[in-house]
């Protein structure tokens, strides 16, 4: 595992000109643990109570019967 003290370490050796590239893949890390998979699950979970009652019709299993 990487410390933060090695991560300082790298980024302060790093050429100025790497810095806002570094900068936007924090960025772009710290969006996706918050908000793009908490959104996808969110999504799921909210929609299958709904969606049940389709899934458990009887046309549903017509539907799927021959697969």
């Amino acid at each position: 595992m990487v410390s933060r003290e090695l991560l300082s370490k790298k980024i302060e050796k790093m050429p100025s000109k790497l810095l806002e590239e570094v900068a936007n893949y924090i960025s772009y890390i710290e969006y996706r643990e918050t908000k793009g998979e908490v959104k996808v699950q969110d999504i799921t979970l909210a929609s299958e109570k709904s969606l049940a009652k389709e899934w458990l019709s009887s046309e549903e299993e017509r539907a799927w019967e021959h697969l």
